[in-house]
């Protein structure tokens, strides 16, 4: 997810539209359900005005915030620019709005781009060029940069310096520019996949963390002061036990449930109406929608045999990387569902949360047999 930004350089326009373009084909077969933790292009546009603007604002992450509030401190007295940082975690939890919020504490200004946008080397140099001293470049899902464009962040990094090769053949030559002392905020939800010599290069990794239901409520109520709309704590409590201990997720109930509100209520949302209005958009009160139900029902079907991704994906009629990278993860995290060599399960909690008696149980069939 990535902020309207405010890109001072062509170059750096077109990375930001080549990112939201991006984005956008490679969400294309993705949900349009109200529980996906990614944002359409519409939808991060629409954010900006939620977002904290400051450490103070920000609600939540209390040993990030903690440790974030120590650099930039010390980065402030010392007269610096902040060490790289890199944020990790799932979508819709913060990365973007911390970047903003470290170019904002700093007051420098923040440039927006992302890994699938820059494709080549010169992408990438036209944005490093045009960066003045202490500025912050964000980069959102760095882990998908080209590596050839990686290559040319080391010695950016490192040395803040940048080697541009003219010419051709024989009579090419490497030419070393200095840059500007900038600071570089990467964001992934994957980890796994950005290489070591980038990772080694960030001076502070952090991931971030689902959500409480305290600090949800929080969030939700500070969106719904800013949007207008009249709520109650208790529908706020209502939608922030099924916002999958996400923000992004819990501002857009809020917004579902505040037009509810408008045409089949009085305007203000109490627990009944946020209980009423989600029912309506078969969001239940552990957070899931139809095709999570879905999910646990076909697994429930197996009576405790394990299923393969690729049969479990046919059978809900979805990607086997949709159900692996989009359904899954929360349902592991409210221990719904179980892997296993052989393939997933339903627990006994999917069991008891869909009213279905949970078969005996038996010796684990082997892997071999």
């Amino acid at each position: 997810m990535s902020p309207s930004g405010d890109p001072n350089t062509p170059a750096g326009k077109g990375a930001v539209e080549r990112s939201g373009s991006a984005a956008a084909a490679n969400r294309g077969a993705g949900r349009e359900e109200l529980l996906t933790a990614s944002a359409d292009p519409i939808e991060a546009a629409e954010e900006t005005t939620l977002r904290p603007r400051s450490l103070e604002e920000f609600v939540g992450q209390p040993r990030l915030k903690e440790h974030l509030e120590i650099l930039l401190g010390a980065a402030r007295q010392r007269h610096q620019a902040v060490d790289h940082l890199l944020f990790a975690g799932p979508p819709g939890l913060g990365k973007t709005s911390l970047a903003g919020i470290v170019a904002s504490e700093m007051q420098v200004a923040l440039r927006v781009t992302s890994g699938p946008a820059l494709e080549r080397a010169g992408d990438l140099a036209a944005i490093l060029t045009n960066l003045d001293d202490g500025d912050v470049l964000f980069i959102d899902e760095i882990h998908r940069l080209p590596r050839a464009v990686e290559e040319v962040l080391y010695p950016a990094m490192e040395d803040f310096q940048l080697d541009i090769v003219i010419g051709k053949g024989p009579s090419a030559r490497s030419l070393r520019l200095d840059l500007p002392r900038f600071t570089l905020v990467g964001a992934t939800t994957r980890t796994g996949l950005i290489t070591g010599p980038l990772r080694d290069r960030f001076g502070f990794v952090a991931r971030l963390d689902y959500y409480d239901p305290a600090d949800l409520v929080a969030i939700i109520d500070r969106a719904a002061r800013i949007l207008g709309v009249p709520l109650a704590r208790e529908g706020a409590e209502e939608m922030a036990r099924r916002a999958r201990g996400t923000p992004r997720i819990a501002n857009r109930l809020l917004k579902r449930v505040r037009d509810y509100a408008e045409v089949r209520a009085d305007g203000t949302v109490t627990a009944t109406v946020a209980r009423d209005a989600l029912v309506l958009f078969e969001v239940d009160e552990r957070g899931l929608d139809k095709l999570d139900r879905a999910i646990l029902a076909v697994l429930c079907r197996a009576n405790g045999r394990p299923i393969g991704l690729t049969t479990l994906a046919v059978s809900v009629g979805e990607e086997p990387e949709t159900v692996e990278d989009v359904y899954e993860p929360y349902l592991l995290k409210e221990g719904l569902i179980e892997r296993t060599p052989r393939g997933r399960r339903a627990t006994v909690a999917a069991y008891t949360h869909l009213g279905i008696s949970a078969p005996p149980e038996g010796p684990e069939m082997p892997l071999f047999g």
